[in-house]
Formats: C-alpha cells, structure tokens, sequence
C-alpha cells in the first residue's frame, strides 16, 4: 500500500503492540492527509474495464504527472467545470512539461470510461477509477455524500513528480470548485 519509506509504516507495528497490550481499549490507526513532499500510495486504479489496472506510483514513477479527483462522474460541477478545464488546457499543460493529466472519482472504470467519452478526453485526460475508494482512502482524502451513493473523494488537484507530491489543492469544502481548477495550477519548470 504505502511505500518502505513512509514515516506511517514505522508506527504500524507499535501500535499494534499496543493494542494487544491494552485489550480493553481499542485504538484505531488514524491518518493525516496527504501533503506536500509525500510520496504517493501505490494503489492499483482502473481504466476503461476491470481488467486495466494502473498502479498510481508506476504511473507518476519519473515524471510529471497532474492529477485531479472529483466526488463522482457525471455530476453538474465536475461535467460542467472541473473536468472540461483540464481537458481545455490539456495542451498547455503538457507544452510545460507535464507528461500525463488524470482525473480520479470513485466511480467504476466503465462509468469512468463513459464520461471521458462524453467530455472527448482521449489522449487529454485519462480517466481512472477508484472503485472502492482504496486510493482515496490512502491519501486520507474522502468525504460521506449521501445523495451520491456514500464515501466518495473530496474534489482536489496536485502536481505529482516522479511520484512525490509537489503541490496539492483541496477545496475547503471538499466539493467546491475554486482552488482545484486547471487554471489554477501552479506547474514549476
């Protein structure tokens, strides 16, 4: 899940001495979100069908990559906004030196595949899924939305070198659309 070098992982085993030494209490393993300077979790997503998967660090393994996540597909602020500003910029992004754009949501990968279809993002933005929320959760991330289905990502955007995170966006709110927006990355050459 996370990589040998993540800080967390040091602290698992302590805590589950812990927890057999204290049996009457129970201690639940919390964790920060992601920041500035992590290395991202290596999480398998999904592309186009169940049989695609793409594991995150492989992906930004090296290179520059933008990635986006929006609380789910076809919703009105990420169709109407949040995912046609990548797709509209993609060219300039990638003319600064960013080798891929990926949007994120924890949809299943047809739903994904669907909506890039909808939006024309072949070879703009690839659309990943995130089907049980296990990326997301990694990063410490996600957010309870009901009207659409439950656990679901809080909308965000980051600059991602050589699988290290090197700028990250996330709406006060969780779902708003101000900070994470295409135009508002600031991409470093």
């Amino acid at each position: 899940m996370f990589s040998s070098t993540t800080p967390l992982i040091k602290c698992v085993p302590t805590l589950t001495k812990q927890v057999y030494r204290r049996a009457v209490h129970s201690t639940k393993l919390t964790m920060a979100p992601i920041k500035v300077g992590d290395k991202l979790p290596a999480v398998d997503l999904f592309e186009d069908s169940p049989a695609n998967k793409v594991n995150v660090c492989e992906l930004t393994s090296g290179k520059k990559v933008v990635l986006f996540a929006v609380p789910g597909a076809f919703t009105p602020g990420c169709s109407k906004t949040h995912l046609p500003g990548y797709v509209q910029n993609a060219d300039k992004m990638k003319a600064e030196g960013v080798a891929e754009i990926v949007c994120v949501s924890v949809n299943d990968p047809y739903v994904m595949g669907a909506w890039g279809n909808q939006h024309n993002t072949k070879g703009k933005v690839r659309m990943l899924a995130d089907p049980s929320g296990s990326f997301i959760k990694a990063l410490d991330l996600g957010t309870n939305l009901p009207p659409l289905g439950g656990f679901r990502s809080k909308r965000f955007s980051m600059v991602i070198n050589d699988s290290t995170v090197e700028e990250l966006n996330v709406e006060p709110d969780g779902t708003g659309l101000s900070c994470s927006l295409a135009d508002k990355l600031k991409l470093k050459k």
